[in-house]
């Protein structure tokens, strides 16, 4: 079995495969400073709470954004899974060609994404919107081109922005809002953050389809822990929340076919 682990800015976010299967997955939050033991220890229990053998873990893949809590992740998976994991980072195999200036610089949680797409999706142009901290789009061509994409705040990371630089301004929940025009101020926020981000994947997924795929129809994939927030609207074709872990997986099967 193979643990996939993605490491963002907010979350720890896991999965465990069998082959293809994805069996289950988790989250744990990765803005306390982590060690290696607090992570060993968690990823244990979490596993047997789910009904996996920590010694059938055969592999450990991940991406990370989050350059300080590499060392710990590595140290913990040789010391509680006695192994070496497998990073997604720049020169390992993905079947994509990269198009950004400097490949280096796009997140690995960006190229896990579109190593999942396309694929899932072969021979299609993909638009991926992925919501996390930040919100992400990225966009991947039928010949597997990665052409690049947008980055802007995230949903929450807006709201907490709002309340956070604003005197009269509060945290409210993250949800559709009864009507378009808020007749409160936790209405009129609640429209702002689903309606305004409504209308940028909107926007977004026509602008990329007209000026970068001929006006072709692309597969839009919602991704991320908030992307069935907009699931009512209909927008994209596919919701794929286990997106990241997905392309981690086709990548260490890339990269380590004979561990599996």
């Amino acid at each position: 079995m193979l643990l996939a682990l993605d490491i963002g800015n907010t979350q720890i976010f896991g999965g465990v495969f069998a082959g293809e299967k994805i069996k289950f997955t988790f989250r744990k939050s990765s803005k306390a400073p982590a060690t290696a033991d607090e992570l060993g220890v968690f990823l244990k229990g979490i596993l047997r709470e789910n009904g996996a053998d920590p010694a059938e873990i055969s592999g450990i893949a991940i991406c990370c954004v989050v350059p300080d809590l590499i060392y710990a992740v590595r140290h913990c998976a040789l010391k509680y899974f006695k192994m070496a994991p497998f990073l997604l980072e720049p020169g390992v195999k993905t079947g994509l060609n990269v198009k950004y200036k400097n490949p280096a610089e796009v997140g690995a949680d960006r190229i896990a994404d579109a190593v999942a797409a396309v694929n899932l999706y072969p021979g299609k142009n993909v638009i991926i919107a992925d919501f996390g901290t930040a919100t992400t789009f990225s966009a991947v061509t039928k010949g597997r081109d990665y052409l690049g994409g947008a980055i802007l705040a995230g949903v929450r990371t807006s709201m907490e922005a709002l309340s956070e630089k604003t005197a009269k301004l509060f945290p409210v929940e993250i949800a559709k809002p009864p009507e378009l025009v808020g007749r409160t101020t936790a209405a009129s926020l609640q429209s702002g953050l689903y309606y305004g981000n409504l209308a940028i994947v909107k926007e977004f997924s026509r602008a990329i389809q007209a000026d970068y795929f001929g006006g072709k129809k692309a597969v839009l994939i919602g991704t991320g822990g908030l992307s069935r927030l907009f699931a009512q609207e209909k927008i994209f074709d596919v919701i794929a929340p286990d997106l990241v872990l997905q392309g981690l997986n086709f990548a260490y099967r890339m990269n380590r076919p004979a561990d599996l």
